[in-house]
């Protein structure tokens, strides 16, 4: 089993009872050798005649009564000098079985702590604002320092992705708010100047700025209320073929100006959502047929259930389509399917975002694709509801 596979705790408990067993090892060991030869050096210092009798005692021989008295004279001097000797090396032994076990230990708690280093390095980089961090395929350490580090990794992903999509974001939102501001900030300086006469079609036509500006900015609210995970209200049981009904008929007046036929085929589609956001978002995708795909002259609306089981409403035109970068895009804020579809049209470019938005926060997602013989089909799917 690989170190990085086990967890701190294990680890842990492996090396303290490792130095444990290692260090008695090494006294237990160490001990009868140190006894033993500390004995004999001292046994080199008595009368041959003593030291041999002491030797018989030990092999369990009885030796002369010459030389058994001889050494019981001499017994409680040697064993305090071989005592005092052995308490000395003993000692030594141990300070070298910690030494040897602490080098041990030290070793480990280096091959443990040096991937924490790296990610210490790597979260003081993302501290300072640089995400493009880079672990890559992160290896060393416990299990706890393997998954930290894939997830600084990850991590570091997102973020920098965000920087992105927040430096474009708001370079857009500049690019968005400039045109009307600057139309209203000319014509209403020119009004005060007297070069510009204040009558009802120009000042109508200043509402419309101001009501571009309104929509822009509920679009990026509803957008800022997805990414706070507060965009769902109250779910319940909804029939998507009702919610799509009703959408189109309040929406008639504006498919008869942009003359686009409307033809259905609604399934049943149960699912548990919450109705103002699912009727807001098909809202939004007929608005989108009918400022970009009128030159197709039908809108098809068609709903019911998925093979997977999900419940869906799908939009198809017969317009110009989409571009064939579509499965990129992912719905970008302010991004638009092809270069007609810019502001002359009236649209803010956050409308597939804001559906797309909807569809994830409800667990579902967005697809679009272009359909055989032109047009675009979108559809939104979202979870079923089992009745």
């Amino acid at each position: 089993m690989k170190l990085r596979r086990l967890s701190l705790s294990t680890v842990t408990a492996v090396t303290i009872a490792a130095m444990l067993v290692l260090s008695m090892i090494i006294a237990y060991t160490t001990f009868f050798a140190i006894m033993k030869r500390l004995t004999e050096v001292e046994l080199r210092t008595l009368p041959a005649d003593v030291a041999q009798a002491y030797r018989d005692i030990q092999d369990g021989v009885m030796p002369s009564v010459e030389s058994f008295r001889k050494l019981m004279l001499v017994v409680p001097e040697f064993e305090k000098t071989v005592d005092a000797q052995m308490n000395v090396a003993f000692i030594g032994h141990i300070l070298l079985a910690a030494f040897i076990c602490g080098s041990i230990g030290y070793w480990l708690a280096r091959r443990i702590a040096r991937p924490l280093e790296k990610l210490v390095s790597a979260a003081e980089t993302l501290r300072e604002g640089d995400f493009v961090v880079g672990l890559g395929n992160f290896r060393g350490g416990t299990s706890e320092v393997h998954r930290l580090g894939r997830t600084i990794d990850a991590l570091a992903t997102d973020l920098d992705h965000m920087e992105k999509r927040l430096r474009f974001n708001t370079m857009a939102v500049a690019h968005e708010l400039r045109t009307p501001l600057t139309i209203l900030q000319g014509n209403l300086q020119g009004m005060i100047d007297g070069v510009f006469p204040v009558h009802q079609q120009g000042l109508q036509d200043l509402l419309m700025q101001v009501q571009g500006l309104s929509r822009l900015v509920e679009d990026l609210r509803t957008l800022s209320l997805a990414a706070g995970h507060k965009l769902i209200g109250e779910r319940s049981a909804t029939d998507l073929a009702d919610e799509a009904a009703t959408i189109l008929a309040a929406a008639r007046p504006m498919l008869d100006d942009a003359g686009m036929r409307v033809e259905t085929e609604f399934g049943a589609a149960f699912a548990d959502v919450d109705p103002e956001r699912l009727r807001q978002a098909m809202l939004a995708l007929v608005h989108n047929s009918c400022r970009y795909a009128s030159t197709g002259g039908v809108l098809r609306c068609e709903t019911g259930l998925n093979a997977d089981g999900s419940a869906f409403v799908r939009f198809l035109d017969r317009g110009p389509g989409l571009s064939e970068d579509i499965s990129s895009i992912s719905f970008d804020v302010f991004w638009r399917g092809e270069t007609s579809r810019s502001r002359a049209t009236g649209g803010t470019g956050l409308g597939l975002s804001i559906v797309e938005a909807i569809a994830r926060a409800h667990g579902g997602k967005l697809e679009a694709r272009n359909r055989p013989g032109g047009g675009a089909a979108i559809t939104l799917f979202v979870p079923s509801h089992s009745i």
